[in-house]
């Protein structure tokens, strides 16, 4: 067994890289917005990291994919009629589309069907065979299809019908007796407890799903089925030394995060341990204590950290097949656009609680801020009207001194000075609502200095005290732009880079360290496409019948006579 000593003295590298992971999603169904929840944190992370780092850097790197083995799916590809291998081409290709269109910036989209999958699952199998952690028994249990686990009688309840479910998910499960393979999971947990309790307390994020791990690890972990015999579940990986045996869907989709960093090849550690792993509450059992006890097996490092977010509802409900409530991402985004979609969600998700979503609340929250409160403010600036060179401006050191009297020029600056440290600390802990609370804020106070001061006035004088006053304010409020484009970047990569590209900002001027208040000494010359980065959304005009119920139902009464 791996005392705590030596899992302290054997996993403690220093971490020198990044590795940001999503869940693989599982092909039973399309995707909807819980699904693409996930995928834009762990590309928001992803960014983040990319942009914070000191110098340019290529490794960081973003996983993420489908998965596509297990007896959901045989069943999911009898209903639909077809083969196993198309029903899973066609739903993964969803999700590749899916988020290419919402620009998740992905390194490698793993399917479980790849070949070096299927290589990386019996090379982990071997070596968790060597450990002696192993061992064939006849098993019986309770087995949710659905879930793809078993489950104890203290998980189990009745539903109103009188059959046991899952207390958790509320699906049915059925009764199993079968010949399976082992995993010796109790001989792992007092090493997986010190792995939760790891990074001073930070290892699971939010602290509250830390909790609800280590309130598990308090009852003895019972040993667990890590395979399903081949002639009940055989579209899966066969067992290396056993082809009756198909491995357990679980394993087999935990394996996916080795194997895109190169597992079982030796240099696949230059990548190794994932810096994040991206994961819904949902999963939180299998990746909280399977996969730790699984890679401690293995002798590989477990993940530095996990960030656990909880669901979606619709209008307050939950989102389920059977209300007809689901969200289908791309419907939605024809409506709202990827990248005001893809803000709403890390804009008002929170990782601790079940978010609500709002046709309504959408609809208002980018009208208010994409449109009102950043887009307005940009084409004020870069307009004709205003900007009839169209430059940004240098700023006039005399004029800036008159303009710094002026209350509301202190409420901008002091927020723009103080932007940059509040919303890197919201980043590193993956607050992103936070993030875009601190930007706005920003933005809020610079509309509130350009209605103050009132550059159109000053347009129309021939003074030129009062023309190296409009141009100042011009620029001051173009160096606020500048400066959200780059700490946006992970939550709108492509508005913010819209932005940018208009400030004629350089590729290699995006970084974190360039956020520091810089005031142009000389005029430089604006982008010449156009300056509207995010057009009001109208709500979806509803049809009146023109003519009441009662009318109808009479005209079609003579029409039938």
């Amino acid at each position: 067994m791996v005392t705590r000593w030596i899992f302290s003295r054997r996993f403690s590298s220093q971490i020198q890289h990044s590795f940001v992971t999503t869940p693989i999603f599982y092909v039973n169904a399309a995707p909807h917005i819980g699904h693409l929840y996930s995928a834009v944190i762990a590309d928001a992370i992803h960014r983040f990291n990319r942009i914070a780092c000191s110098t340019e850097r290529t490794d960081c790197f973003l996983s993420t994919g489908t998965d596509e083995h297990g007896l959901k799916i045989q069943q999911a590809a009898i209903k639909h009629s077809t083969s196993t291998e198309d029903y899973c081409d066609a739903i993964s290709s969803q999700y590749r589309d899916l988020f290419g269109r919402f620009q998740i910036d992905y390194g490698r989209f793993i399917r479980t069907t790849d070949t070096d999958h299927r290589q990386a699952v019996h090379a982990f199998w071997n070596s968790l065979a060597a450990s002696d952690s192993i061992y064939s028994a006849n098993y019986a249990g309770w087995y949710c299809v659905p879930d793809e686990t078993f489950l104890t009688d203290s998980q189990l309840k009745e539903n109103e019908r009188g059959e046991k479910c899952s207390i958790e998910s509320g699906h049915p499960v059925e009764w199993t007796e079968e010949q399976n393979y082992m995993f010796r999971l109790g001989r792992y947990q007092d090493d997986v407890r010190y792995w939760v309790k790891g990074l001073e307390g930070r290892r699971i994020q939010p602290e509250k799903f830390g909790r609800i791990l280590l309130d598990w690890l308090e009852e003895p972990l019972p040993d667990i089925s890590i395979s399903r015999p081949m002639n009940r579940v055989s579209w899966g990986v066969p067992v290396p030394s056993d082809t009756s045996q198909s491995v357990y869907v679980w394993l087999d989709a935990l394996v996916n995060y080795l194997t895109v960093a190169g597992y079982p090849k030796e240099n696949f550690r230059t990548r190794w341990p994932p810096t994040v792993q991206v994961l819904g509450k949902d999963i939180l059992k299998f990746h909280g204590i399977y996969w730790p006890a699984f890679l401690l097996a293995a002798n590989v490092e477990p993940p530095r950290q996990l960030l656990v977010h909880s669901h979606w509802t619709v209008d307050n409900q939950k989102m389920s097949k059977s209300k007809q409530n689901v969200v289908n991402p791309n419907e939605r985004a024809e409506l709202y656009t990827y990248e005001g979609l893809r803000y709403f969600l890390l804009r008002e998700g929170v990782a601790h609680s079940d978010g609500n979503y709002s046709d309504t609340k959408v609809l208002r929250i980018l009208n208010s801020e994409l449109a009102d409160t950043l887009g307005n403010l940009l084409s004020r600036c870069c307009g004709k009207a205003l900007n009839v060179r169209s430059v940004f401006p240098a700023v006039d050191m005399e004029a800036f001194e008159s303009l710094k009297q002026n209350d509301a020029t202190k409420r901008m600056l002091e927020a723009l000075e103080e932007m940059p440290s509040k919303a890197m600390n919201h980043y590193r802990n993956y607050n992103f609502y936070l993030v875009v609370d601190t930007i706005v804020h920003l933005l809020h106070t610079t509309n509130n200095f350009f209605e103050t001061t009132a550059p159109w006035k000053l347009k129309k004088s021939d003074n030129p005290a009062d023309r190296a006053k409009l141009n100042t304010i011009l620029s001051v409020t173009m160096e606020v732009l500048r400066q959200t484009g780059i700490a946006a970047q992970p939550i709108v990569p492509g508005l913010s880079k819209q932005l940018l590209d208009k400030l004629q900002i350089g590729s290699t001027a995006r970084r974190w360290q360039d956020l520091q208040i810089f005031f142009r000494t000389q005029d430089a010359p604006l982008s010449q496409d156009e300056c509207i980065l995010f057009r009001r959304i109208m709500p979806p005009v509803q049809k009146v019948d023109p003519e009441p119920r009662a009318k109808r139902v009479v005209k079609k009464k003579k029409q039938a006579v």
